[in-house]
């Protein structure tokens, strides 16, 4: 197998983390297949930098891209049928989609969005939408000592099993704000990477936070004009590539006035497309359509006498009391009177089982960058909150 190009400014930790998902080389039966071209933004947003490509390598990719559709349609299947539930099984359809353009076009159109199948597969599948039915379990790791927290796909956390790694964030203080940068690179965690995904920004208060995308959610929408963002876009080398971070929702706790000690009040106001339209968005290479925002608050939890604490019902998720638990369900409408609106099933729960170890499960109408910029919010001290 040829060894992959370091295109400009791209580490190779980042090249294995985008086209592999993490999961290290290609598999035994795609020994064969020739390096992945650089022009995977589906799957990486990164940039096409073919000016001195090899012609060799160009020559292999035609050869392959050359298959027929009935064919190569009928191969991606077989290795989708194959490829199992959980990673790293998974990494054989990754493995497919780095062949070529065609190839990764063919293995889009057969693997289907994470609402229908409960998977992810993709980087572009942390913006989609998760399940419906039943949430998507996974876990974040804090690391104190560097300020860094890693997200896992998993069940839950054990020494010999992480799970899949998705994405990692990092804690910065900038003067009065908190800013947490979230990258799919655990080694490269800066606004100029390549793999930059979004940021969360907070108040000096630590009540009031900005979820921002790096990809603008809808046609038409204005990047945030901070300074940072400023920096930001004259760093990116692809022109190609929207450079800006868009404001996609915000998470609000509310003043405790009275600092008597209780759970705390969140609310958040999210830009949640449906999952058909993040998918033909996927498909399609077009922006989707502005859409009104969800709203989400959190479940209040009910006194226990006998213990002489709040409690919430997790289902064995969360085993550790903390102030940092809890659980979000759709807010009512005050427009709606007939009450449409489904208050009691839980769309985002987070909660501690060990010291530095957090469950984190989310379903429709969230995606998992969704959830964690809003569990993220959840650590640190809120000075009016509590």
């Amino acid at each position: 197998m040829q060894k992959k190009r370091k295109r400009k400014g791209e580490s190779r930790d980042l090249v294995e983390t985008q086209y592999s998902g993490g999961g290290g080389g290609m598999p035994r039966q795609a020994a064969t297949l020739p390096a992945p071209p650089p022009e995977l933004g589906e799957m990486a947003e990164v940039v096409d930098a073919d000016a001195d490509a090899d012609p060799e390598a160009e020559d292999q990719e035609e050869r392959w891209a050359r298959l027929l559709p009935e064919l190569l349609s009928d191969v991606v299947r077989r290795v989708e049928a194959s490829g199992g539930e959980r990673w790293p099984a998974r990494k054989d359809v990754v493995s497919c989609a780095c062949v070529c353009r065609r190839w990764r076009e063919a293995a889009v159109a057969v693997v289907r969005p994470p609402a229908e199948s409960g998977k992810i597969t993709f980087p572009s599948s942390l913006k989609q939408p998760g399940p419906r039915e039943l949430p998507m379990h996974c876990f974040i790791e804090r690391n104190k000592k560097n300020s860094t927290f890693l997200l896992y796909l998993g069940f839950k956390h054990s020494p010999m099993h992480k799970g899949k790694f998705l994405m990692a964030a990092r804690r910065f203080r900038r003067g009065p704000h908190t800013e947490y940068i979230i990258s799919l690179d655990a080694e490269d965690l800066s606004q100029g990477s390549n793999a930059y995904m979004g940021k969360l920004r907070s108040d000096f208060w630590g009540t009031n936070f900005k979820i921002y995308d790096s990809k603008p959610p809808y046609d038409g929408a204005k990047a945030s004009s901070s300074r940072s963002s400023r920096r930001f876009g004259s760093r990116r080398i692809s022109p190609q590539v929207s450079a800006g971070n868009y404001e996609v929702g915000q998470v609000s706790y509310k003043y405790n006035l009275l600092k008597s000690r209780g759970p705390r009040r969140m609310y958040c106001s999210l830009e949640c497309p449906s999952a058909q339209e993040t998918w033909e968005n996927s498909l399609k290479t077009k922006f989707r359509k502005p859409m009104g925002p969800t709203t989400l608050r959190n479940k209040a939890p009910r006194w226990h006498e006998h213990l002489q604490c709040w409690c919430l019902n997790f289902h064995g998720r969360v085993t550790v009391a903390s102030v940092k638990n809890f659980q979000l369900v759709a807010a009512a409408d005050p427009s709606d009177p007939a009450g449409t609106v489904d208050e009691e099933t839980v769309l985002l729960q987070f909660g501690k089982v060990d010291d530095d170890i957090f469950t984190m499960d989310y379903r429709q109408p969230l995606s998992a960058f969704q959830a964690f910029a809003i569990s993220l919010s959840s650590f640190g001290t809120k000075l009016a909150c509590e």
